[in-house]
């Protein structure tokens, strides 16, 4: 990569993190380089459908652009266009199959359209490349728990969350749902 790209780069992603705004003429510059930054912003509707439409230029010249690819699957999934996301983090994981980060939100995009087998699949994927990976475990207990009425599959998936981390606001929020499960019909008692 020529040391103009490299600064290209590096000026996009310091100016996306302070929310600033660029503006990126992706149809003119043939020499984009594949991991151009994509625009930041404040996350208002503008700036995320602006966001969305230079991404998906981007991905139009340059298939292979892991960084566009994966912003495009987060501004998806945070303008809950959940079909969508899942396609964009599909992209991401044909680039990059371990990406258990990717591969988690893909999960939630599933759980999102109804198909939590899809979501329990790459949870436990997530898993079994990381097994302490916790938002893979703790939305595998929460299809479980909320979709599938599998309190006993909860409870095991999330006493192992406990083990990494008994502290977070998020353990804190698992130690009460366990807690109800107690009370709910068909679920184990203590």
């Amino acid at each position: 990569m020529s040391k103009e790209n490299l600064l290209t780069v590096a000026v996009a992603l310091i100016v996306g993190m302070l929310g600033g705004y660029i503006i990126f003429n992706v149809a003119g510059n043939k020499n984009l380089p594949s991991n151009a930054a994509v625009p930041q912003g404040t996350g208002s509707p503008t700036d995320y459908q602006r966001r969305i439409v230079e991404a998906e230029k981007i991905v139009a010249q340059d298939p292979k652009n892991l960084q566009a690819w994966s912003q495009l699957g987060n501004d998806y999934f945070d303008t809950d266009q959940p079909q969508k996301a899942v396609n964009a983090y599909g992209k991401v994981l044909e680039l990059d199959p371990n990406n258990v980060n990717v591969m988690t939100d893909q999960g939630i995009m599933y759980r999102k359209i109804g198909w939590y087998d899809k979501a329990i699949a790459n949870f436990e994927k997530a898993q079994a490349i990381d097994p302490k990976h916790l938002q893979s475990l703790y939305n595998l207990g929460v299809v479980y728990y909320m979709d599938l009425k599998q309190y006993d599959k909860a409870k095991a998936v999330w006493t192992k969350y406990l083990q990494f981390d008994s502290t977070s606001p998020t353990a804190q929020q698992i130690k009460n749902d366990m807690a109800n499960l107690t009370q709910m019909p068909g679920s184990f008692k203590k």
